[in-house]
């Protein structure tokens, strides 16, 4: 019988992290563990084997992995091939995103984003999915298997000084929604999720290390990554399509449909203006030169 494991990808920090404690503290019906392995996978090996040691958990697999790199996926898909297991669950919470003006920014971090956020994540998916499939038809309900998706309520309307990521995670919903009507013949639920702000690393990798805090109104919908994560699992084993977390963002995504996408851009310009990157806080302060780290592809497990 082929081993049942689990996959989450941007596990050494974030939502990613985040879902990796869930999973591994999840003893399921009975006390029963539902995974033989956890595949954690991310770049820093050092991180993953750090929180592994942290939880006690022999399951936990650090799996290192640049998703973006070519060959790091096909080393990925070779050792899916090689050891044929069932997966049970495919979490893809990889992400990053820079904020600033796309004139602003190197055409390098663009495609970066796009090959995070869009291609990594469609990539993997597509690997992982006949090794998905359940051959025995009567598996219940909270048996089958499940793919999360981490999106964002940045991908319902685009958004001025953070476009490729907004753009990026539209993508990301849209194509959840398709595949879950694609695989519901494979009975493998797919569930896209939704937050706003999330407290993780992400807004200081985002803004090039200038700021680790959201700003504006943004500081008051800040979401708890551990509660986010236990809301994606209970929302993926009811077999939902998608998960808009938190009364803010389901307002947003309310507000998306019926009011004209111009207006609901020129309030947010007013109410939320965009946020300085490092790069950008030197010049205000008369410093020569950019910040490189604001170029750094920033894989991250937040939104």
């Amino acid at each position: 019988m082929s081993k049942h494991i689990a996959i989450i990808t941007g596990a050494s920090s974030g939502i990613g992290k985040a879902f990796l404690e869930e999973i591994a503290n999840d003893r399921g019906v009975n006390g029963a563990t539902p995974f033989d392995e956890i595949w954690a996978v991310a770049r820093s090996e050092d991180k993953l084997i750090e929180i592994k040691t942290l939880l006690g958990d022999d399951r936990i697999v650090p799996v290192t992995a640049d998703l973006s790199s070519t060959e790091d996926m096909t080393r990925l898909s070779e050792r899916l091939a090689s050891e044929k297991p069932q997966i049970g669950l495919l979490i893809n919470c990889a992400g990053m995103g820079m904020k600033g003006l796309v004139e602003d920014h190197p055409a390098k971090t663009l495609e970066d984003t796009i090959d995070v956020n869009c291609t990594s994540l469609a990539k993997l998916t597509r690997i992982c999915i006949p090794y998905m499939i359940v051959r025995d038809p009567s598996r219940t309900k909270d048996k089958r298997p499940r793919i999360i998706n981490i999106a964002s309520s940045a991908g319902f309307l685009p958004q001025p000084g953070f476009a490729a990521y907004a753009a990026s995670k539209a993508f990301v919903i849209s194509f959840s929604r398709a595949l879950y009507y694609e695989l519901k013949d494979h009975r493998i639920i797919v569930t896209a999720i939704c937050p706003g702000p999330v407290k993780t690393d992400f807004q200081r990798k985002a803004t090039g290390g200038a700021q680790a805090d959201f700003t504006g109104i943004r500081k008051y919908v800040v979401a708890d990554p551990v509660k986010l994560a236990k809301a994606s699992i209970k929302a993926s084993g009811k077999g939902r399509q998608i998960l808009v977390y938190g009364f803010s963002q389901k307002a947003l995504h309310v507000a998306s449909k019926i009011i004209p996408t111009s207006w609901i851009l020129t309030i947010e310009k007013k109410m939320m203006p965009v946020e300085k990157t490092a790069s950008e806080v030197k010049e205000d302060k008369g410093i020569s030169g950019t910040d490189e780290s604001a170029k750094e592809v920033n894989t991250a497990g937040g939104i």
